[in-house]
């Protein structure tokens, strides 16, 4: 993985968290065999829409179907990105149809994109080489709130606060 990739820690709710705790990790998906095993156990339904992934800091992806929580995915732990994705066969095999950096539990960079492009080259999955729909994440410093940012406008959906122009989930959320 990059060096000056950043590595992103659960900063959603600690209640989650707790409800997650036992639930069972994503599948690692270590080469282009394992995908194609796990895209075919995970029967039509699934395939109809993207899955919740995380790419961990030893670099390995991880997908669980979408309705799983990213934390239970990332086996509660640290990622170098966290989103959703969908696969599609094209005419070279499976292809990354759509991927984002959806995720509120860990609220990733767009700049992520660099380790979830690293593991899809690695695994030989092509790729749109971007997010297909890229998030902006901000917490509030007034009440702590994560917020996506929508239309570019940088204000608190909870208290109207001015959120700050750089992400900050590196900055503890001090009396939160």
């Amino acid at each position: 993985m990059a060096d000056e990739a950043r590595a992103y820690r659960y900063v959603g709710p600690a209640e989650v968290r707790a409800a997650m705790r036992h639930a069972p990790a994503g599948q690692v998906i270590r080469t282009m065999e394992d995908l194609i095993a796990w895209l075919g156990v995970v029967g039509q339904d699934e395939l109809a829409n993207p899955f919740t992934f995380v790419v961990g800091v030893q670099g390995n992806l991880r997908l669980a179907p979408r309705r799983s929580e990213h934390v239970a995915c990332a086996g509660g732990g640290v990622v170098l990105s966290a989103g959703e994705i969908a696969f599609a066969q094209g005419s070279d095999g499976w292809e990354v149809a759509e991927v984002s950096n959806q995720s509120t539990g860990y609220c990733p960079e767009a700049g992520s994109w660099t380790a979830v492009e690293e593991v899809l080259d690695r695994l030989g999955v092509a790729h749109p080489g971007r997010f297909t729909d890229e998030f902006v994440f901000r917490r509030c410093p007034e009440c702590g709130e994560r917020n996506v940012v929508k239309d570019g406008s940088f204000v608190c959906t909870v208290c109207d606060g001015d959120l700050p122009a750089t992400w900050n989930f590196d900055v503890p959320a001090e009396g939160y």
